[in-house]
């Protein structure tokens, strides 16, 4: 079996590796190091999980500890999609520089530009950084990127659905066309392949895993959701997350609950705190100190659940996640596999389930048709397939039997068609009503009053009625509806 003393890395790196405790690298280690240990561009392809990070900053720092920086010219240069994973790639350098003498700067959103203007004018032997920090900086005259012998471009992917692939290629034309490339990336859509066949030069390609696959060691389970009641559709889809919390039990030591929308993070944590639960929300919209925060607690244990958007699915390293749970289906197949992949990290296990409205069936199965084996389908812990319907409610015999009238259904009735009693006896009850409003002329009554009820009464002048005084469309029928029956019967 392969070690790491047989990669031929730099000995001082080789006692930081021995000090984090790591003795045997992953497939996808033992695969891209040695060949970007000899200069070669190196193509990546390997699941969430499997240690890539590691596969280029080991050799980086290998090949950088002889050399010296110069001032706003990095040697090298790190592109991550999100400032979560640059962070994280930062640490790695940290963990596995710490007997060679090499300098780095993070160029992240949410930071200062003046404390990190401060770090390039001194030089740095490596730069991490998202795309649109880095060309920010370079716009502003404080950046140089002709220097740059190593450049390594990470979750390369995840830059696509972001839709930093433009910022990607305009980073390229600004770097030596002698540098050596690093690519790295869970999945081969058309268009990456387009960018490694235009930036890469004859790379070595590594591919520990058939792409979009997920790990073995996670156990998948889909619940098929329908709610009871179109308007009621979000509340009982969070009572159902929080079954399937308390499905879990204790096994469920913690989570990451992934939403499609930031809105929808916040209100899923919310609603998970109203009801005594330990989450906290992180998407994009955050202050990036708090979403370190936030990330920080859930790494350390003090946050049990972490609702998240795609920002964190991708790259992040938290080694000991039991559960993901995505609480809406991703809408591109990719994410999918990105998610599931917070899970099972390092040779665990893991479980991840996820709940699946009827409008998401489409792209459930275009998840089946990228992983190539369905989704295990899972009881609704409810109980049911609808999650908490409210039935409808009950006509009782009283109100089916009670006739409905209506203008329309009056006027449709054929004019020679005899009256029945019930008509009859309506009649005889609107002649009744009648007889005492006869008696009073209507000249005497006040003009002013009888205006304002005709108005109470659908907007109706002192005309609108032949000046009678019309009885209301409850139990009486109008006295223009019985007219007609009145007539046939003196005739």
């Amino acid at each position: 079996m392969t070690k790491f003393s047989d990669l031929k890395l730099d000995p001082k790196v080789l006692k930081a590796v021995e000090a984090a405790g790591y003795e045997t690298p992953t497939p996808i280690q033992a695969g891209a190091i040695p060949p970007a240990l000899e200069g070669r561009d190196v193509l990546g392809i390997a699941q969430t999980g499997t240690g890539k990070t590691a596969s280029f900053t080991l050799p980086m720092i290998s090949m950088l500890a002889r050399g010296r920086a110069r001032a706003r010219m990095p040697r090298s240069l790190v592109l991550c999609p999100t400032r979560e994973l640059a962070a994280q790639v930062a640490e790695n350098f940290d963990i596995y520089a710490q007997n060679v003498k090499l300098t780095k700067a993070l160029l992240i959103g949410g930071v200062s530009f003046k404390e990190q203007d401060a770090l390039i004018d001194k030089g740095v032997d490596v730069l991490i950084a998202t795309p649109g920090r880095l060309l920010d900086h370079f716009e502003r005259g404080k950046l140089l990127l002709t220097g740059v012998q190593i450049m390594v471009v990470d979750e390369a992917d995840r830059m696509l659905d972001m839709g930093f692939i433009p910022d990607i290629e305009r980073i390229f034309s600004l770097t030596p066309f002698t540098r050596q490339t690093l690519f790295f990336s869970a999945t081969m859509a058309p268009e990456i392949e387009r960018i490694t066949n235009t930036f890469l030069s004859g790379p070595a390609k590594v591919e520990v895993a058939r792409a979009a696959t997920a790990g073995e060691n996670i156990e998948q389970g889909v619940v098929m959701f329908k709610p009871g009641r179109r308007d009621r559709a979000s509340s009982e889809k969070r009572n159902l997350l929080r079954a399937l919390i308390e499905q879990e039990g204790e096994g469920c030591k913690n989570a990451i609950i992934f939403c499609n929308r930031k809105t929808e993070v916040d209100v899923v944590a919310k609603s998970l705190k109203k009801h005594g639960y330990n989450a906290e929300p992180i998407h994009g919209d955050l202050d990036q100190s708090k979403r370190m925060q936030v990330l920080a607690g859930f790494r350390d244990g003090s946050i049990r659940f972490l609702c998240a958007s795609d920002v964190a699915a991708r790259g992040l390293d938290i080694p000991d996640v039991s559960h993901v749970i995505n609480y809406d289906v991703p809408g591109h197949a990719e994410d999918y596999v990105h998610r599931i992949g917070r899970t099972g990290r390092a040779g665990r296990t893991g479980k991840t389930l996820m709940i699946c409205a009827p409008s998401d069936e489409k792209n459930l199965d275009a998840i089946e048709r990228l992983v190539q084996q369905p989704v295990p389908r899972i009881d609704n812990p409810l109980g049911s397939g609808k999650a908490a319907e409210t039935p409808k409610p009950e006509v009782t015999a009283e109100e089916d039997a009670k006739p409905k009238r209506s203008r329309s259904r009056s006027k449709s009735k054929p004019k020679d068609e005899a009256p029945t009693q019930e008509a009859k006896a309506d009649v005889a009850k609107a002649d009744n009503a009648e007889k005492p409003a006869e008696t009073k002329p209507a000249a005497e009554e006040n003009p002013r009053e009888e205006n304002n009820r005709n108005e109470k009464r659908g907007g109706r002048g002192r005309g609108g009625n032949n000046g009678k005084k019309v009885v209301g469309m409850g139990d009486h029928m109008p006295s223009f509806i019985a007219k007609s029956f009145e007539d046939r019967r003196t005739g």
